[in-house]
């Protein structure tokens, strides 16, 4: 029996094979060393009748290795013709447990020894790990992830009938499962992102189209957080998850957990192969040529960061072409010379990759294969000196990288910098990490050459690469102090708080802190906004409204004493606390950051007087409190109604409104004859109606799961829905405010009334023959004078407002209220 080899591949999967094949070609002498006792492992286990997909669609195959989309039974069909035709040199039940290499000899590497479980040994020149990572399935680390009723593979759809499932992921794996158990079971889809950005086109297209027939459900931003036996009723389990609306309990039969796999670390680590972090989740090092640092041993496909299983078999043929020293280029060479056509194009691409990598700190973290995938998904800028790369309080969310150049950051309007970004590092992260609007404008100083990288494709690449969101983290938790305290502190301070601060997460109504409770630090707002109460008079009292990019809790770090109020998430909210003792720290070493939390401190008491007297007041007969009592519901009623995660939102106030229709009919005759609002309905509090019109969202739950995606936020926050809308109606189920409708958009030749009156250029809008698309209020976003319902109001009671005004307009309305009831003592 023949001992060494030119070649031994580990792993029949697509890549093993794909490389085999290749090998057998060239003729080479190889073998194939399969742990089970059939090829293709991992497509073997996808459930029945499974579509196997061929993505990237625009990737050329490059292998004698047949593959194109179709069912599981087809592919795997092909594969076993394909050994038989090539005589493929495979030993099944052959698991590795050992490679190594013995001292070099003369300066020459001796060949790489391979042992397998049964003690059999082999050597080879060269050794391909194509071993993929589904032998090690992630699993739900939480109470009850180990009952019966939890599993993590689904083989046969077909065996479970009638019963209520919730399958847990929202990748392709998760989202096919859930697909195949339609029809006959009731299905809901759990998943942690706020979209399905992880999951293929097609995939998300069937999902879509699946839940707009009723055939199952999802919950998006989801977690779950325990699974509990049930002793009575219908249903076995009952899983509980933590949702953006707070914890739900969801009584299921079974429940389905598909979240992935980890490579088999350890193993690779008895090899000898290097990982950049200590993450579990790291990818090996790998060169351009797929080889570790291992000389000789080379991983390809899914254990190398591609589980798509067409790049998986372009890598088997490729690695064979690098083994031979044959020249060759990665399938998407010329897609990557084409991106870098006006930056280096005098430089090969694997240069200008490594002139990248070598500029960006951040990119070391990313093999040379996760590199290639970024670049392709991004953008290459070349701004010169005073142009702008976005401005404050724009609500673009991409990411940029800076190879070149030096920028700079104004977080005023004084023209003045407040920091600048060399070249190696980034700037960005606080629009990726809370999709909120900008902070501050950047603008390039000198010439510069930049990465701008999609929102979407940074946030998948820092779900997979730990170390790479810790980095952000930690720069956006300096950035945020600085914004929120407005002070530069020293970097060891920085560094200090960064390394020690807790990400915290809170659910719409969940408490960071409650009144009397002891200080534990002090809190930055990073995403999402909170309100501050105080019990008065035997009542929760709403005192304050705070947005994303502030901070709450200084009050009691300056006294000494327990909480003065109760602070609550309005919506879903994460904060970054500092505790007690490093911003006690901070505040002894820094007099100026003492000044600014005392200012503060002072102003917070004397508002907490005014209000005590105004109490003192209404128990003396008096009925100002009367205003603060009705000034504080009217906050909590707006919250309520979406205020808290609005940008923009129309109110009316019906004590003035004469009912005359004509903010209706004016947004009408601007917008193709479909309204936007419904001026009769909403919630009303007191005198002031919440109509049925766009809140305009931080973040737009209709934009989560859009097919064409129609709906974007215009440069001054107007979410708005263009003309590639298909009218699947997913953004009218997934707006929680019932302000999207399907409408006919109709020709508008000649302008209207309302149009010539308020000097509005007649807008063209094409007839779509009679079939419904989703309408919503876009804020007449390219209108200059701004929205035409509040110019058409004869009498001022249509109004706009932003959660930032929330207090002021809500003092203003209760004490013009009263007056006409009145109330005040004036």
């Amino acid at each position: 029996m023949r001992n060494h080899f030119d070649v031994i591949i580990i792993g029949a999967g697509p890549s093993g094979l794909s490389a085999a094949a290749r090998a057998s070609e060239q003729k080479l002498s190889y073998l194939v060393l399969e742990a089970s006792q059939a090829i293709a492992n991992t497509i073997r286990n996808y459930q029945r009748r499974k579509l196997v997909m061929a993505e990237p669609r625009g990737l050329p195959l490059r292998s004698p290795l047949p593959f194109a989309a179709s069912l599981r039974e087809s592919v795997l069909d092909a594969w076993e013709n394909m050994i038989s035709k090539y005589e493929i040199n495979i030993r099944y039940q052959a698991k590795v447990v050992a490679i190594s290499r013995d001292n070099a000899t003369n300066g020459k590497l001796e060949p790489l020894k391979v042992v397998i479980s049964d003690g059999d040994t082999f050597t080879a020149d060269n050794v391909v790990l194509a071993i993929g990572v589904q032998g090690n399935l992630r699993k739900l680390e939480i109470p009850g992830g180990d009952l019966p009723q939890v599993q993590y593979q689904l083989d046969d759809p077909d065996a479970y009938q009638n019963e209520t499932i919730v399958v847990i992921g929202g990748g392709d794996t998760g989202v096919e499962n859930a697909l195949a158990l339609t029809g006959r079971n009731q299905v809901i889809v759990l998943n942690r992102a706020e979209d399905f950005s992880n999951c293929k086109e097609s995939n998300l297209t069937q999902l879509t189209e699946a839940r707009q027939r009723g055939a199952l459900d999802w919950l998006l931003e989801t977690r779950p957080q325990s699974i509990e036996l049930n002793t009575k009723g219908e249903f076995p389990i009952t899983l509980f998850a933590d949702t953006p609306k707070g914890v739900e309990r969801i009584p299921c039969h079974r429940v389905i957990a598909r979240l992935g796999a980890l490579p088999s670390r350890p193993l690779l680590e008895s090899f000898g192969v290097a990982f950049p972090t200590s993450d579990l989740a790291a990818l090996p090092l790998l060169s351009p040529r797929y080889e570790s640092n291992v000389p000789g041993l080379y991983i390809i496909g899914a254990l190398a960061g591609y589980p798509l299983i067409k790049q998986g078999i372009n890598q088997g043929y490729e690695v064979i072409e690098h083994i031979l020293g044959k020249p060759v280029e990665a399938a998407d060479t010329a897609l990557l010379r084409e991106k870098f056509a006006s930056f280096c194009s005098d430089r090969g691409i694997e240069d200008v990759l490594d002139k990248i990598q070598r500029s960006v700190p951040l990119l070391r973290l990313l093999n040379s294969l996760q590199l290639r995938e970024l670049i392709l998904e991004s953008n290459i800028l070349l701004p010169g000196p005073g142009d702008i790369i976005f401005e404050r309080n724009d609500y673009s969310t991409s990411f940029f990288f800076v190879i070149e150049g030096e920028l700079e950051m104004l977080i005023d309007e004084d023209d003045i910098p407040n920091d600048t970004f060399k070249s190696g590092e980034f700037f960005g992260e606080m629009g990726l990490l809370s999709g909120r609007r900008r902070i501050a404008t950047v603008r390039a100083r000198t010439q510069c050459a930049l990465i701008e990288t999609p929102r979407r494709v940074m946030l998948k690449l820092i779900n997979s690469v730990q170390a790479m969101r810790r980095s952000l983290d930690e720069v956006a938790i300096k950035r945020i102090v600085h914004a929120c305290i407005g002070l530069t502190l020293s970097e060891d301070d920085l560094n200090d708080l960064a390394s020690h601060a807790v990400i915290k997460q809170y659910a719409a109504g969940e408490e960071l802190f409650h009144e009397g409770d002891e200080a534990d630090g002090l809190y930055l707002i990073r995403r999402g906004s909170v309100t501050v109460s105080r019990m008065m008079t035997g009542r929760e009292v709403v005192l304050f409204y705070v947005a994303a990019g502030n901070y709450v809790g200084e009050m009691s770090l300056i006294s000494g004493e327990p909480r003065y109020a109760t602070v609550r998430a309005a919506i879903a909210t994460e904060a970054i606390l500092i505790d007690v003792a490093r911003m006690q720290g901070i505040i002894a070493r820094n007099p100026e950051v003492r000044a600014s939390l005392d200012a503060r401190y002072l102003q917070h008491l004397q508002e907490q007087e005014k209000r005590q007297q105004l109490e003192t007041s209404s128990e003396g007969g008096g009925t100002s409190f009367s205003s603060q009592s009705t000034q504080s519901s009217l906050i909590s009623f707006l919250i309520q109604q979406g205020v808290g995660e609005a940008t923009d939102v129309l109110l009316i106030d019906e004590s003035l409104c004469v009912r005359c229709n004509h903010c209706e009919q004016a947004c009408a005759d601007t917008h193709g004859g479909a309204t936007r609002l419904d001026r009769d309905t909403g919630p009303i509090f007191a005198n002031i109606r919440v109509p049925t019109s766009c809140r305009h969202c931080e973040h737009p739950h209709c934009m989560k799961d859009c097919p064409p995606d129609a709906i974007h936020r215009a440069p001054h926050g107007e979410v708005y829905i263009d003309d590639s809308c298909i009218g699947c109606g997913n953004c009218q189920q997934n707006c929680p405010y019932d302000v999207i409708q399907m409408a006919v958009i109709q020709e508008q030749p000649e302008p209207s009334l309302w149009q010539m009156l308020l000097g509005i250029r007649p807008k063209q809008v094409a007839t779509t023959n009679n079939t419904k698309v989703a309408v919503k209020c876009d804020m007449c976003k390219d209108i200059a004078d701004g929205p035409v319902c509040v110019r058409a109001c004869p009498v001022g009671a249509a109004l706009r407002v932003n959660p930032e005004e929330l207090l002021g307009f809500a003092s203003s309305n209760t004490t013009e209220e009263n007056h006409v009831l009145g109330l005040d003592n004036a």
